[in-house]
């Protein structure tokens, strides 16, 4: 079991908390079984804690649970500027020093670059606070377009819906690409994102409805890997002309159709090796890659593992 511990400071914004809570404490189906998990939420003490939703918290449980947590989540305070306790960023200092792994999920990056735990670093946020905080933390790399960023033991998202995308990215790190999938379903939400898509940009009213409407052939693109086979097949699809399609994709979802493309397929790629046994040519087919060199090629750098090791480390 992976032990995380979501750090709820005043201020906390509850659907970030949500987001920790519904990946890592509830498991799909009805039973809502957590697999893998073991997820308790903290506070600087114990008791209530105040929210900008409307309404309170009450926490069972202090900073001691960041002393053991394998994985801690910061969500967002309503604040981003105001003062973190000094208990709470000696508690996350002391953390990251004996290893655990650290994310936040929205404007709870704050929190860890005010840690010094960002420092030369990569990491993202909420597009709507990224000025504020380029100027108060400069020494941190941040990337104000990235949906979130694994930077190995440090994670960061973006805004709201973005912490669910982050989570997901955990749940497929550590436990699978079936895994997160199962998640994905039961939250009725895309079964896996980039880190590297863009986060929404405000644009301009006109741009924004010339640009919209794929969501059919994204669906149809992800439910048929083999049909789906390069950028001339979805825009087919979407009876656009290539340029065209290119040009209202990149606006809309924010990477480019074979980025998109290769990531659908290497998803699907793992769920099949993790979930079947089929032969690496059978799944490089039902991907979508086509040959079993395009599949090793994808699925090493994306986890350093060919696809017999993959299989072999997931079902070890």
């Amino acid at each position: 079991m992976i032990s995380v511990a979501a750090l709820a400071l005043d201020g906390v914004m509850t659907y970030d908390l949500a987001c920790v809570v519904q990946i890592f404490r509830h498991g799909p189906g009805r039973t809502g079984e957590p697999a893998g998990f073991d997820m308790r939420t903290c506070a600087v003490r114990p008791g209530p804690v105040w929210t900008p939703n409307g309404f309170e918290l009450r926490v069972e449980h202090g900073l001691e649970l960041l002393a053991d947590a394998d994985l801690i989540v910061v969500p967002g305070i309503g604040l981003p500027t105001l003062p973190t306790p000094p208990p709470a960023l000696d508690a996350l200092r002391a953390a990251a020093a004996r290893g655990a792994t650290i994310a936040s999920i929205c404007i709870g990056a704050f929190v860890l670059a005010e840690a010094g735990l960002l420092d030369g670093r990569p990491a993202t946020t909420h597009w709507g606070y990224c000025e504020e905080f380029a100027q108060l933390y400069p020494a941190v790399k941040l990337d104000p377009t990235a949906l979130y960023v694994d930077d190995g033991d440090i994670l960061t998202s973006a805004g709201l819906s973005a912490g669910l995308d982050l989570c997901l990215h955990i749940v497929r790190r550590e436990l699978g690409a079936a895994a997160a999938a199962d998640l994905a379903r039961w939250n009725v939400v895309p079964p896996h994102r980039e880190g590297g898509q863009a986060q929404y940009i405000p644009r301009p009213m006109a741009r924004v409805a010339a640009h919209g409407g794929l969501a059919a052939t994204l669906d149809w693109a992800a439910a048929n890997p083999v049909d789906a086979v390069d950028v001339s097949a979805l825009a087919a699809h979407a009876l656009m002309s290539e340029r065209t399609f290119i040009r209202r994709f990149k606006a809309e979802v924010g990477t480019t159709p074979r980025a998109w493309l290769d990531a659908q397929r290497l998803g699907r790629a793992r769920e099949l090796l993790e979930r079947t046994t089929f032969t690496v040519e059978t799944v490089a087919q039902r991907s979508g890659f086509g040959s079993v060199t395009a599949l090793r090629e994808h699925l090493r750098a994306a986890t350093g593992l060919t696809p017999s090791a993959y299989r072999r480390s997931l079902r070890h």
